[in-house]
């Protein structure tokens, strides 16, 4: 949510690298932008409302910088305009910020005393004027920063121009991403590493309560007042791994490397046969119970792993969502297991779940795709997911990782609780060697896709219906569809539809019917049924190839039948690839949907 960048050096840089490392953060999600920057010792600013190429179309990006910040604002105090938008300046101080000052009301108004005056509504201009009282009060930035966190109240990452040092850079983090980027006679910061992937693969993690003092030449850590020192990681991502490489959507791209991801992610476990699952995942059969708790589509994965962890394994999993978890009566036991599953690993209320799990003793394990991110540090146990830079604001290619580690743990219990045998364990990796190129297959369906598109795209509602596992899959089709084709959907419990929701069936109604789960097929298909009767258009999504009834639905997706532990990994791409091809036939915006942001670092 929102993006910073920031330069230092005395390369012959200029505004360009501003923009540049904005760009490369617009899927975090943004609704303005902005920039400051000191040419020939004369501080420039420039700020506009909507997209970035406002901006860009009223600089000159030639112009040559020795020192700048930059900004996409996702609005949280205040509406989205230029005058709230950053950066802020107040004083000798020009700051950009990430997050959300929880106590900026009753700090504004004893800064009103102090005699400062507010242009814009945001809690940053408060922020920028704190800073510019303390400064009066201490004249050295590095204790006004240190005394910051005493001060306010929330999360934030801070970029900070100082007149009085025109060649120095400062940032201070707490629970909002920022990192640091080392480069040859300049350095960086920025919320995330692609920002800086063309300029240098070095950078520095900050952590919580950290706070740096960047030249062209010198980096300086600090925490609490001292000196703390840095280790430099080298990403392993390169600039070629962040493009479109040919797709006219990253949401396109990333659907179709899903076969890749499910390799990188399940072979590490599974590359000497069953036997190395054991041995690279933690002991699950200690734990009584497990928790999985999760945002957004990380929740509907946990969904899938709850199925899946209670069918094969015979343990008990509760999902909780995350925002909700952090103020429940949560009753955990201490031979629970709390799993936590972040793409970003920097999901806010995920983050604060987990700490207040770790706070009441219990066992956590991170389901993360960022290494070194807050949750990937924070959890006592993670499994990675190895889905790559993800960019566009929709998740596709992750939360199939998530899915895949949930079903791998499934399948690590089973095994350990003897409740699989032998030919059960052939069969499944037999499916596992055999799921990308059925992945492939279903991807290669495009104008299937594109015709049921055409035939929902009129429908104000849409409807998703399923049970088991393919009710949790309907709540995943169902957001992707609402996130990015601004289309109205709900996802129902199939058996739950004669219970009220069955009076919102009009003639066409688009209802999208998933059966997988052939233990409950039947009484699915009977609701499917009920729906059909009242004039609904069905678009059944299915594993039974050989139906010999085919009255009840209008168009029929078949899905390769495989193991159930591993169904739900094919049984997505289609709803996917459904909501891709209605934005694209919308002409909505795929890859950054309004209103919403990758990385959601605020409650």
């Amino acid at each position: 949510m929102c993006g910073i960048v920031g330069y230092v050096g005395n390369k012959e840089n200029s505004v360009r690298v501003l923009i540049d490392g904005l760009k490369k953060l617009e899927y975090r999600g943004y609704d303005s932008a902005g920039i400051a920057f000191i040419s020939n010792g004369k501080l420039n600013i420039q700020k506009e409302k909507g997209e970035l190429v406002n901006l860009q179309n009223r600089v000159n990006l030639d112009k040559k910088l020795d020192i700048g910040i930059g900004h996409t604002r996702w609005a949280t105090h205040g509406k989205s305009n230029a005058l709230n938008a950053h950066p802020h300046r107040v004083g000798k101080f020009t700051i950009v910020h990430n997050g959300i000052i929880e106590n900026y009301n009753e700090l504004k108004e004893e800064l009103k005393k102090e005699g400062y005056d507010f242009n814009s509504e945001t809690d940053t201009e408060v922020l920028c004027s704190l800073i510019d009282k303390l400064y009066k009060e201490d004249n050295n930035i590095l204790n006004v920063i240190n005394k910051l966190k005493n001060e306010i109240k929330g999360t934030y990452a801070v970029g900070i121009m100082c007149d009085d040092y025109p060649d120095q850079l400062y940032a201070v983090k707490n629970k909002s991403p920022l990192i640091i980027g080392v480069g040859d006679n300049e350095n960086y910061i920025a919320s995330d590493v692609p920002a800086i992937l063309d300029k240098t693969r070095k950078y520095i993690v900050l952590e919580d309560g950290d706070y740096a003092k960047l030249t062209n030449s010198e980096i300086k850590l600090y925490h609490d007042g001292k000196n703390k020192d840095y280790k430099v990681e080298l990403s392993q991502l390169d600039a070629s791994s962040v493009d479109k490489q040919g797709y006219p959507h990253y949401m396109l791209k990333e659907i179709h490397e899903q076969p890749e991801v499910f390799k990188k992610t399940v072979n590490p476990y599974l590359s000497e046969g069953i036997e190395t699952l054991i041995l690279k995942m933690p002991d699950f059969t200690k734990y009584s119970k497990i928790r999985i708790v999760a945002c957004g589509s990380a929740t509907h994965a946990g969904l899938v792993g709850k199925q899946m962890i209670e069918k094969f394994a015979n343990v008990e999993v509760q999902v909780d969502t995350a925002s909700e978890f952090r103020y429940s009566k949560n009753f955990l036991k201490e031979d629970e297991l709390v799993i936590v599953i972040s793409q970003s690993g920097e999901t806010i209320d995920t983050l604060e779940a987990l700490l207040k799990a770790k706070k009441e003793g219990v066992d956590t394990l991170g389901i993360i795709n960022a290494k070194d991110s807050a949750i990937a540090r924070e959890s006592k146990m993670v499994l990675y997911t190895e889905a790559g830079k993800e960019i566009a604001v929709a998740t596709t290619k992750a939360y199939s990782a998530q899915v895949a580690l949930l079903c791998l743990i499934a399948l690590n219990l089973s095994y350990s609780k003897n409740l699989i045998t032998k030919d059960g364990i052939k069969d499944i990796l037999k499916d596992v060697r055999n799921l990308p190129s059925y992945m492939e297959e279903l991807l290669q369906n495009t104008e299937e896709y594109k015709n049921i598109a055409k035939s929902i795209k009129d429908y104000n509602d849409i409807f998703f219906i399923g049970r088991g596992v393919d009710y949790a899959l309907a709540m995943e089709g169902s957001l992707k569809l609402k996130e990015i084709s601004y289309t109205h959907s709900e996802a129902y419990a199939a058996g739950e539809l004669k219970h009220g929701t069955i009076s919102l069936i009009d003639e066409g109604t688009p209802v999208i019917g998933i059966v997988t789960d052939e233990t409950i097929a039947s009484k699915t298909i009977s609701n499917i049924k009920e729906v059909k009767s009242r004039g609904a258009n069905v678009i059944y999504v299915t594993s039974r190839k050989d139906e010999k009834d085919n009255d009840f639905y209008d168009k029929k997706v078949i899905i390769p039948k495989v193991n159930d532990l591993l169904q739900p990994l094919l049984t997505v791409i289609p709803l996917q690839m459904i909501s891709y091809e209605l934005a694209k036939l919308k002409g909505c915006s795929i890859d950054k949907p309004k209103n919403l942001a990758k990385s959601v670092t605020v409650e």
